[in-house]
């Protein structure tokens, strides 16, 4: 499996509104048709509540 880059990730959450937590990043990548590693890296997060993109792109590239 493809490494995910940050770009497939920017992609994901496209449309993404903030504050918001894990279930609705979930969400947000499923309805854009993320590849299943985005949604699996982002269900995976051990946070639960993200301020903006940079704390999620945070959380997916340091875990």
């Amino acid at each position: 499996m493809a490494e995910l880059s940050p770009t497939d990730l920017q992609k994901a959450l496209k449309g993404a509104e903030y504050p918001t937590d894990k279930k609705h990043l979930v969400e947000r990548a499923r309805e854009n048709h993320a590849d299943d590693k985005v949604v699996s890296r982002l269900n995976g997060l051990k946070r639960d509540r993200f301020d903006g993109p940079n704390e999620v792109q945070k959380a997916v590239f340091s875990e």
